[in-house]
């Protein structure tokens, strides 16, 4: 008879090991809950210093502009007023090439990509949907940190330097709140005082309430609380619909298939060949044209024609509360820029400049060697002058009506983040 000689655990052996055991892992669970309650006190800390920053003018070399004097928060981070471009420079009288995107739903723009694939949208998740991401009109760089660096020392916005920044951080009366979350000695250096300051206003536009709050009717109407007006009803399958509007190709208005809300972009990057904006200023040169994804801003394309031209996507939420549309800012009213969509080719004298003799000078604000990147596709495809526009003016009406559905502030609170709670505890 074989003799069994397996090592037997006593149970008072067993428990002492078990209890060791608990304490251990208990020990660390309350090291890693402890070290996330400090990296959550410390982005809340850095956030509303973040907040606090936006709207203060000291950073700025003219003692008189902010973050927030470009992007309104009364207007959902959108430009204040219906300017092409905004004034700038250290004696506010400097004026840049472009109209202030909003900077609401940022967080949902991916980084740039130069060839990008979408399995969620496309049912082929193969199909190549080209340049995508990135933020700004041309998509050059990839977090709110590193864009909030741009208007603080470009010489025709805030136009600091990042001295006079580190200056700024270091006499604002809220100095001590960026010290104790990121160190006594933070701001004793010009750099890591900057780098403090663009990470603190990163951080204040990650919060999602304030940025990213989905709360417009159509959130409303996605998830239940609301029903649509007839002529808002009629206005969101104009934009669907690929014969008229084709709104919803690079406006995507469905919910993902994980029921993400839609942000209305897919953020590409697209050339419109919106007409030349003569109120700016560098546009009475000529020569001169801004040509988005391969410069002047941006660098790293300008030898790259294909994307010459290419400006991205910007969401349409928020839409109806801007004034100025388009990167340059050409037109001021949301009708006049869904009708320059609709009647791009068909009736090009009324968007574009006349020559010498009277001619018009189609795509007037692209060099004529950059026109095949141009997007044909509906609503722009089979325009040609005294053709059908694809939407009549009542159907005009009709989506802008439904686009006004796409500003927040009609429901309290995000739906989707209750619509997940209820569906987590049934």
């Amino acid at each position: 008879m074989r003799q069994n000689t397996r090592m037997r655990t006593s149970p008072i052996l067993f428990a002492a090991i078990l209890s060791l055991s608990l304490a251990i892992c208990d020990k660390y669970v309350t090291a890693a809950n402890d070290a996330w309650a400090q990296a959550y006190q410390r982005t809340q800390a850095l956030r509303e210093v973040g907040r606090r920053i936006f709207s203060d003018p000291t950073f700025s070399a003219s003692g008189k502009q902010s973050c927030a004097s470009c992007h309104d928060p009364a207007r959902r981070y959108n430009p204040p007023n219906t300017l092409a471009v905004q004034p700038g420079g250290a004696d506010l009288r400097e004026r840049g090439l472009r109209s202030p995107p909003t900077l609401t739903y940022i967080n949902r723009v991916p980084p740039y990509e130069n060839h990008h694939y979408d399995s969620d949208e496309e049912a082929d998740g193969s199909i190549d949907n080209g340049p995508t991401g990135g933020l700004g009109w041309d998509g050059r760089i990839d977090t709110g940190a590193a864009q909030a660096e741009i208007p603080l020392t470009a010489k025709f916005e805030m136009a600091n330097t990042r001295a006079g920044v580190a200056a700024a951080i270091r006499k604002a009366p809220y100095a001590q709140r960026v010290r104790d979350a990121l160190g006594s000695d933070v701001l004793d250096d010009d750099e890591r005082a900057f780098k403090a300051v663009v990470r603190a206003l990163g951080a204040f536009e990650e919060d999602y309430t304030e940025f990213s709050p989905y709360t417009s009717k159509y959130d409303a109407f996605l998830t239940g609380g609301a029903q649509l007006s007839e002529q808002e009803n009629r206005g969101l399958a104009l934009f669907n619909d690929e014969s008229k509007g084709n709104c919803a190709q690079c406006h995507r208005s469905a919910r993902g298939k994980d029921g993400t809300p839609p942000v209305f972009s897919d953020y590409g990057l697209i050339a419109l060949a919106v007409p030349r904006n003569g109120a700016i200023p560098r546009n009475r040169d000529p020569a001169f044209f801004d040509l988005g994804a391969c410069g002047p801003e941006r660098k790293d394309k300008a030898a790259q024609a294909e994307y010459c031209g290419l400006f991205r996507t910007p969401t349409l939420r928020n839409v109806s509360l801007r004034s100025a549309f388009f990167h340059n800012g050409k037109f001021h009213s949301l009708r006049d820029a869904v009708q320059f969509y609709v009647t791009r080719d068909i009736t090009p004298a009324r968007w574009y400049a006349k020559g010498a003799r009277e001619q018009v000078i189609a795509y007037d604000d692209l060099p004529a060697r950059y026109h095949p990147n141009i997007n044909r596709e509906a609503p722009f495809a089979g325009q040609a002058p005294g053709a059908t526009p694809r939407l009549s003016q009542s159907e005009i009406d009709d989506v802008v009506a439904f686009m006004r559905t796409l500003t927040d502030g009609y429901l309290k609170d995000d739906p989707y983040r209750a619509e997940r709670k209820r569906a987590a505890n049934p």
